[in-house]
This record gives C-alpha cells, structure tokens and sequence, in this order.
C-alpha cells in the first residue's frame, strides 16, 4: 500500500477502507509517513469529507494508537461528557460532582484551553497544589474512592490524535468535521466509558455559529459512539452569550463551588442538571426528569460539594480554598467597563469577550503560553438586559497595566446596544 495511492483516491472524491486508513494513521504515529503526504490526504478529507464509515474507521485506527483505560472492576455505569468549548463554560466543574453523588464513575481526561475558549485543566490548577498529571492507575484509584477524576491526556492515550491534531492546526484543516469527530471520540472512547452526553455549542462564542453545523457535528458524533457500541446523546445549547457570570481561571472555579453550595440557580445550574439528569437516563437508573432532580438535590443536600471536596484533596490541593476564596489567585487591579448609551444589550461577540480575557492572560493562543490564574472578565450585563449610560458592563481583573487597554476596547465592543429589547435565547437550541 502506498500514500500517495491514498491522497489520489480522497482527493477524487472516493471512500478509503478501514485497511487504507489504518496504514496511513498507524504510519504517521509511527514516524514511516512523512508530514507533506499526510498533510495532503488531511485536505483532500477537508474538501470531500468522509463517510460515516470512514469517519468511525478513523476513530479506531486513532483509539487503538494507545491504551484504553481498563474500569472494568469498576461496576458503576462509566460516562463522560463532551463540550465543543464556550466563554465562561465551567459545567464539568459541576457536573462531575453532581453525576458522582447520584452514584455514576466519571472517567474524565480533559483539556486545556486554546483560543477564545477556556480549558478545565487551567481552571483545576488555578486551586493552590491541584495536580492534573496523574498517571492512569492514580486516575483509576481515585474514581474507584470518589466516582471520578480529572487529568490531561496522558502519552498513553489516543497519541496518534495529538500528531494529528498538531498538523491540522498548521495545515487550516481543523474544521473538517470528520476530522473533530475522530479527535474528540478517540479520546473519550479511551476512557473506557459505557456512555457520553455531548454538548454541541452553538453561536458567536462556539466554533459552530449556526444550527445546522452544530446539527451536522452533534449526529456524527452521535453516530461514531454508537457504532461502537456506546450510548450517546447531544444536546445543542446557546453560546451567543458567555455561560454564567465569570470568564477566567481561579473566578470560574469560585462561581463553580458558589453553585455546588446551592446558591447560584441560573442558566448554568439548568444545563448541570440537564446534562446529569440525561447520564442518569443512559445509565438506566431512572428517566430523564427524575434524573434531574435527582441531580438538583445534589446541590443542595451538600452531596455534591462534598464530592468537589474530596476531588481537591485527592489530586493534591488545597481544599481549604473552598471556604476561604482568598487562598485562590487574586488579581492586584479592577477596571469597569460602561456603557456609552441607554438602550438594551441587543448583541455580544462571545467570542470578543473571550478573546478580552486572553489579553488579561486568562488564556493562550498557543500551548506554550503561561497563564495568569487570577485574571478574569465578569459580565455584568446580558443580551436583553436594560442599560444606562455609565453602567457597567463588565468588570476585568489584572495584574499587568500594559494589558488592560486592549481588553478594555475588546470588552466594549463586545456589546452592541440597541433600541429594542430583544427576545432572551433559549438556553436549549436542539
């Protein structure tokens, strides 16, 4: 079999079988390929897409790269969930815990952020002593104790995804949807989960801005887990605005333990308990709405804090911080950002919004930025919310002056305000 047999036969427009695509994903991980082939056999699946078949063939050449973690002594039903990235989106802070006190294992290996999107592994080490590089049998016990964990990918897993991935990133073939498929589901099917309730992102502050997309992702998915043999389900849910009221590191984890205390009930606390009540249903342990419940009483009996506790403790950190904010990063200045007329917030860039927290140094462009824990966005002001002149919008913390002037103008322009009072999107798209 030869490379450039398979970049002729793609970029014609023809279907590469389960052998061609093995040859070429067991060849690049293993060094025999080199980047120029695969890089245009990468863009010819940019254009001509693949099947649902070739895309589940790729998944499992990429599983099969590394090791899938072994929780069969584990008898709770294992699941995980997946977001496509957001502004301010801090669910599986919250989720975990939930889904853990209502009896369920969460594998979870989670990522850092890139781009205008933040990342759970930052979020997680901004907590004083928190260490997310844990080796997979450490992983393991601490799921066996608490129901769930969370780590980096390890070298282990999935190692053909992160070759490939580096190469889409150079090579603008990111965007392929067979290609994110593969991505995503070769290292959520690594951790050994019998089930994974995806969140699919959709508007300005998501990589996908409109339903359709979104709709196009979320059945590939779907279709990926189930052809191989796990239970699935995609929700599409609104990112034209940031999820909650803080974009940042150490901000986010205190808004996160603020709702795990019972004492945040908004848009972020509905999506938790959606997302729980729907793994409780794939587990078969009841239906759907008695599931939500079940995941709501969580946060209110303490269960689900306890668990957050624990979780702390276990990868190292300090969980003291849970009770006194002030041992978590703090930022030296404050800066408000007002508005300029009255009207109603008609619009926000979500994406702008993120991209003003990157020039805080709330997140990165490329993986080798350093990240300041302690900086952060909160957003005061919501699509439809009424405005004054001299309101404030939104508040930036940072320690570094030189940085507020770019994250101040990218903030305010952020917002448009208009007129009219617009309808407030539904949390919940499809």
């Amino acid at each position: 079999m030869k490379m450039i047999e398979l970049i002729r036969k793609k970029r014609g427009g023809g279907e590469l079988t389960r052998d061609e695509i093995l040859f070429f994903v067991n060849g690049y991980t293993a060094g025999a390929l080199p980047d120029y082939q695969v890089s245009a056999l990468l863009m010819a699946v940019y254009f001509n897409g693949m099947t649902d078949a070739e895309t589940a063939h790729l998944t499992g050449a990429m599983l099969h790269s590394g090791d899938i973690v072994d929780l069969r002594d584990i008898s709770a039903y294992k699941v995980d969930k997946h977001s496509t990235g957001g502004v301010g989106d801090k669910i599986s802070l919250v989720l975990a815990p939930v889904a853990a006190a209502c009896g369920l294992a969460l594998p979870m290996i989670s990522g850092r952020g890139l781009g205008h999107t933040g990342g759970t592994l930052d979020k997680l080490e901004s907590i004083p002593g928190f260490d997310v590089n844990l080796g997979l049998d450490h992983f393991k016990r601490i799921i066996k104790e608490i129901g769930f964990s969370m780590i980096g990918q390890t070298s282990e897993i999935a190692p053909a995804d992160k070759k490939l991935y580096a190469l889409r990133d150079v090579t603008a073939t990111v965007e392929s949807i067979p290609l994110i498929c593969g991505s995503i589901m070769s290292k959520k099917l690594a951790e050994g989960i019998d089930g994974l309730v995806l969140d699919v992102k959709v508007g300005s502050g998501a990589f996908m801005k409109d339903i359709d997309s979104a709709k196009r992702l979320a059945s590939s998915l779907v279709s990926i887990a189930m052809r191989m043999g796990k239970s699935c389900f995609a929700f599409l849910t609104d990112m034209s605005e940031p999820l909650g009221s803080y974009v940042g590191n150490a901000i986010e984890v205190i808004e996160s333990i603020e709702i795990l205390k019972g004492r945040i009930d908004d848009r972020q606390t509905e999506l938790t308990v959606t997302l729980a009540g729907k793994m409780l249903e794939l587990s078969g342990a009841c239906d759907f709405d008695t599931g939500k419940e079940r995941a709501r009483r969580t946060l209110t009996d303490g269960s689900a804090l306890e668990k957050f506790r624990q979780l702390v403790r276990l990868h190292g950190g300090d969980d003291k911080c849970i009770d006194d904010y002030d041992r978590l990063p703090q930022a030296e200045h404050r800066h408000e950002v007002k508005a300029d007329r009255d009207g109603f917030v008609s619009k926000i860039d979500t994406m702008r919004v993120g991209l003003s927290a990157i020039a805080l140094g709330a997140g990165r462009t490329a993986l080798t930025d350093e990240i300041d824990h302690a900086t952060g966005i909160k957003v005061v002001k919501k699509v439809a919310d009424a405005v004054k002149m001299g309101d404030t919008l939104g508040v930036l913390y940072y320690n570094d002056k030189e940085r507020r002037g770019d994250a101040a103008h990218m903030l305010e322009t952020a917002y448009t305000i208009g007129t009219e009072q617009p309808a407030r999107q539904k949390l919940f798209l499809d």
